[in-house]
This record gives C-alpha cells, structure tokens and sequence, in this order.
C-alpha cells in the first residue's frame, strides 16, 4: 500500500522520491543548514512533502542545474532558493530583478506547482 501525498517520509523513501541515495541526504543536511527533517527518538528522521520538496529542488540545482553547494547556500541567503530554476530550460527572470511582491507570487505558484508535481509523481509512479 503506497504513502499518501502527505504522509511523512523516512529517509530512504525521501531518497528514492529524489533520486539520491540516503547518504547524500544526511551529507546535505551537514552543508545546508536550513534541512531540518523531523527526528523521532533514537534520531530516526522523517521528511514532511515540503522538505521532499525542498531536496528535490536541492537536487535539480545541483545535479540538473550544475550549480555548486556555495551556489545553493547564496540562493538561500538571498530567499531565492524556491524561485531559482523554477522552469527546467525556459529562462526564468533573476530573483534580484523583481520587486518583493512579484517574487513573493512567482514563489506562491512555485510551491503549488511543485506540491502538485508531487502528488502526480506518486500517482504516476509504477506499483
């Protein structure tokens, strides 16, 4: 029986939905300190759809984007970090030529795009 969109996921499971081994997750925690899944007693960890999410953003930024940790950490100081490379190949406007409000809309339908992709990868996913 499969995980619903919501469920919590352990670090194995958040690994494959990212496509990472769950060794790289603890390694990114240690580099981006804003990574704070949920731990349970004994420091077993549970990851909320949104810190999938956010690994999966991590990930393509890395992986797909070619972007170094250094980059992705500025992209979190900067609040950019949800706005960066929120289209695969169309060039999106950089985070710093926006207003605040602008960003802040980009960023709203940014998180519904990528809690709605969530969802249709589990449905899509082969059982």
């Amino acid at each position: 029986m499969a995980k619903g969109p919501d469920a919590f996921r352990t670090i194995s499971e958040a690994a494959d939905e990212v496509g990472v081994a769950p060794h790289v997750l603890r390694f990114w925690e240690t580099k981006f300190s804003f990574l704070k899944p949920m731990k349970r007693a004994g420091g077993r960890r549970f990851y909320r759809p949104r810190d999938v999410l956010l690994l999966t953003r991590i990930q393509h930024l890395l992986h797909g984007e070619g972007m170094s940790i250094a980059q992705v950490q500025k992209l979190h100081r900067e609040g950019a970090l949800k706005a960066a490379g929120a289209t695969d190949g169309a060039q999106a406007p950089a985070p710093r030529d926006l207003d605040l409000r602008a960003r802040a809309r980009l960023n709203a339908v940014l998180e519904d795009l990528l809690a709605a992709k969530a969802t249709l990868d589990l449905l899509l996913r082969p059982r």
